[in-house]
């Protein structure tokens, strides 16, 4: 079985004492593609070392993280722009970009802007937009509704709105992202994975973050994803086989990954 991790941060700090075998661990589950979103200039050495380290495994992004959108923000989106005009072929997709309106609205209207010019990078380089969006769904559909852009295509990582918003993401021919809140009693998202097609899932981790039961609580880790495939597999009445194929067909088509 080949799994693929859609969303993982392996180079945040949390990986420092074991890095390598994280990732290796990660391999021999049968996650073979770990892709790997940026969150803003701080992060891009780190991320591209991985790339250069396990090429075919980690898979970098470009992207500023829409937390890390403050004034003065357009410096950070040249920086984006500046590592794809530099060289394109080595990203993946545009991510992770979006709206967060959970920990601060300070900058919404900056965060507005940034995800707008990002998207419109997506459009220029023929790449996957990678969404997030904290407690602003109903703001950034609008965005993409409007800008009725047939081009544009990607993923709404860590979704977490209900099936009316599912279904509107995926109107849009965007894939939803389904991490370890799927393991989780009460989230809901159990009824949204029920709803949606699989053509329109994708695996995730969110590493370090948002650990799958029944190590919830603990450091999230790339190898757990056969544990969310498992939890889809039991909602959708189907085999793990087929959700691992499927889930990664899914991924290798949405980021042009070769096998």
């Amino acid at each position: 079985m080949v799994f693929t991790d859609t969303h993982t941060h392996l180079y945040l700090e949390e990986f420092d004492n074991d890095r390598s075998s994280v990732i290796y661990q990660a391999i021999e589950a049968g996650v073979r593609y770990m892709l790997l979103p940026n969150i803003d200039s701080t992060s891009v050495e780190g991320m591209l070392a991985l790339g250069a380290q396990f090429p075919g495994h980690c898979l970098p992004m470009m992207g500023l993280h829409p937390t890390s959108v403050k004034a003065d923000f357009m410096k950070e989106i040249a920086m984006v722009e500046n590592n794809l005009d530099h060289n394109p072929q080595q990203f993946y997709a545009i991510g992770e970009i979006g709206i967060d309106l959970y920990w601060d609205k300070t900058y919404m209207e900056q965060q507005v802007e940034a995800f707008s010019r990002q998207l419109e990078l997506a459009v220029k380089y023929d790449l996957p937009a990678v969404i997030h969006t904290r407690n602003s769904f109903d703001v950034t559909i609008d965005i993409l509704e409007k800008m009725n852009q047939p081009k544009l295509k990607g993923v709404f990582h860590c979704f977490s709105g209900n099936i009316d918003q599912a279904k509107r993401a995926t109107a849009l021919g965007f894939k939803l992202g389904i991490g370890g809140v799927v393991t989780y009693k009460n989230s809901g998202l159990q009824q949204v994975v029920e709803a949606m097609k699989m053509e329109d899932l994708l695996l995730e981790t969110d590493a370090p973050f948002l650990t799958p039961v029944p190590h919830r609580g603990k450091r999230n880790e790339s190898r757990y994803i056969p544990i969310i495939a498992q939890k889809i597999s039991e909602i959708k009445n189907l085999a793990l086989d087929d959700v691992a194929k499927i889930t990664t067909e899914n991924a290798m088509a949405l980021f042009n990954l070769h096998s």
